[in-house]
């Protein structure tokens, strides 16, 4: 998913395209794409990703900016070529299509993790009701988690190198594609749920929420990936044969995962919502100069 940054001086001795010294709006998009590509190694949790999606929206903010720029769109027109064209214009239309998969995937999870708020607060002592709804909720993520892997799979296709190109606004665009599928891989693997990390290492973390004596660290809770946490809670509920005593406890304690989770799918929402709007503003500013 790393692509390398643009080298603007490079680009802009191979093409006279752009002026020489780099405009102000080429420069802060290139220093936004810094700062986003700083921020891949971060935690999967919703807070991390909610900062990516916000220097991701800072970066499409940026392009939206340079495409309406006169000296840009006279490139475009001066070294127009079919290939690349079609190319930009394809990406863009999949990287809607991947965040409408996003959204889609943040509102059915939504759906079923209110589902089960709502049974918790109808249904607190009853625990046979409780189990019930809680396999419900695992059938429903199953199929958003199966869409998710699909989508996944498609985007391996999508993030084959390109060849470079002499236009530097070319490679911009192209760095741009490739960072904003990297920040959508995070949030979609956020959503399927880390599966490759083992129930009990994910349990000890979860176990230290539980249990008032053992005490988690703030860096572990905020870069824990919560609907992991959340889920492994889930199991645990739904397995474990307990004390009455110990299953309220266990059982506030979920409840509370359910209220921080769905906190952080609504602030993941709100950032996804914005950055789908610009994502829109930039597909039609290239359509523009394209068909100029």
């Amino acid at each position: 998913m790393a692509s390398s940054p643009v080298n603007l001086k490079t680009c802009h001795a191979r093409s006279n395209s752009l002026p020489s010294r780099p405009h102000p709006a080429i420069t802060q998009l290139d220093e936004h794409l810094r700062r986003l590509r700083a921020s891949e190694s971060g935690s999967s949790s919703s807070l991390s990703i909610c900062h990516k999606l916000s220097g991701l929206q800072d970066v499409h903010d940026s392009v939206d900016k340079l495409l309406q720029l006169t000296l840009t769109q006279r490139a475009f027109v001066q070294e127009h070529h079919q290939k690349w064209a079609e190319e930009l214009s394809d990406g863009s239309l999949r990287l809607l299509d991947l965040c409408s998969i996003a959204k889609d995937a943040l509102s059915q999870t939504k759906e079923c993790t209110h589902d089960l708020q709502s049974i918790m607060r109808r249904k607190r002592g009853d625990e046979m009701a409780l189990k019930n709804e809680v396999r419900k909720y695992f059938s429903s993520r199953k199929v958003i988690r199966k869409a998710i892997q699909k989508a996944l799979k498609g985007m391996e296709s999508m993030c084959a190198d390109k060849k470079h190109e002499s236009l530097a606004l070319v490679s911009m665009l192209r760095e741009v594609e490739a960072a904003t599928l990297a920040v959508f891989e995070s949030l979609l693997s956020y959503l399927a749920g880390a599966k490759s990390k083992s129930k009990s290492s994910s349990w000890s973390l979860v176990s230290k929420l539980v249990h008032p004596k053992r005490v988690a660290s703030a860096v572990e809770v905020i870069e824990t990936n919560e609907l992991e946490m959340l889920e492994t809670a889930l199991h645990s509920l739904d397995n474990q044969k307990t004390r009455k005593s110990e299953y309220s406890t266990h059982f506030e304690n979920v409840q509370n995962f359910v209220g921080r989770l769905e906190s952080s799918i609504e602030d993941l929402e709100e950032r996804l919502e914005c950055l789908f709007r610009l994502l829109i503003k930039t597909r039609v500013s290239l359509l523009n100069i394209f068909n100029h």
